[in-house]
């Protein structure tokens, strides 16, 4: 009777890996296409025979959302490294907690970039006129497409981070202190 009780646990199991692997490659994918489409959205445009130039290193915001992309893209691939690493040797709720830990730090450092991102979008598409700042989204259309398509994919990176801190909050919740 044992016997049939663990063959679905090891399947479950498996599942649970697969599912994980999958997710850190969604997180890995989005996260690095985020950062791409940032890193590479400019436009230069004349308004009233002046050159108006848009790059993502001209806001800070956006200069912050591209690198939490980046450091969660790259320390995503090595929690992806960690778990083929320690799959062969079996993975244990302390190392599920290791990667619960990472996933938390990942998710919230991505979280904070895409806020930041879209704070200053939301300025750059709408303007602010309490503040006297005009939206620029009416003359930069291109470049405000592709850093609207950016902080789509980095919501995307965020939602397969926040899955995958589930997953490892309830792995490793069997560590016997």
């Amino acid at each position: 009777m044992e016997h049939s009780e663990e063959i679905p646990r090891r399947k479950t199991n498996k599942h649970s890996l697969y599912a994980q692997i999958g997710l850190r490659i969604m997180a890995i994918s989005t996260a690095f296409a985020a950062t791409w489409t940032i890193v590479t959205a400019k436009q230069t445009v004349i308004v009233f025979g002046m050159p108006f130039h848009a790059k993502y290193t001209y806001s800070p915001a956006f200069k912050f959302f591209a690198f939490a992309n980046a450091i969660a893209c790259g320390f995503t691939f090595l929690s992806l490294m960690f778990m083929f690493f320690f799959l062969r040797r079996g993975l244990t709720p302390k190392s599920f907690f290791v990667l619960f830990l990472h996933d938390l730090f990942m998710m919230s450092l991505m979280l904070s970039g895409v806020a930041a991102g879209t704070a200053i979008g939301y300025v750059g598409r709408y303007g602010n006129s309490h503040s006297g700042w005009t939206e620029i989204c009416g003359y930069l259309k291109k470049y405000c497409d592709r850093v609207m398509t950016s902080m789509v994919l980095s919501y995307l990176s965020v939602v397969c981070l926040l899955v995958l801190t589930v997953i490892s909050a309830g792995k490793s919740r069997q560590i016997k202190l």
